[in-house]
């Protein structure tokens, strides 16, 4: 079964309300290949319990890595993955892609 936004939108709401620190994830830019489409949520609580994908693999991972750090600071982040980056392949975009996902704290 595939989470739509709404479900992950209405997670985000119910993990504020508990008190969790929350931080959502979005894609906020594609060029060339990218397997997620602009628009794409992910959203991470301060457990490290996560709903919804912005990429896959080690991308994901990533991006759930810098939502701890973004729940902790309070600081949004722009995150960007790409063939051009250095760290392309150990992110999985070895395919051509770039996305920009920005990270920030909603509860």
């Amino acid at each position: 079964m595939l989470t739509t936004d709404s479900d992950i939108l209405r997670a985000a709401e119910a993990w504020v309300r508990e008190g969790r620190g929350v931080a959502l994830a979005t894609v906020t830019e594609t060029w060339g290949s990218a397997p997620r489409p602009v628009g794409s949520h992910l959203v991470i609580d301060d457990e490290g319990n996560f709903l919804g994908s912005v990429s896959g693999g080690c991308v994901e991972g990533a991006v759930v890595s810098e939502a701890a750090e973004v729940i902790a600071d309070g600081k949004p982040r722009m995150m960007e993955f790409g063939v051009a980056d250095e760290t392309a392949w150990q992110v999985g975009l070895s395919c051509g892609g770039r996305i920009a996902v920005y990270v920030e704290r909603i509860g």
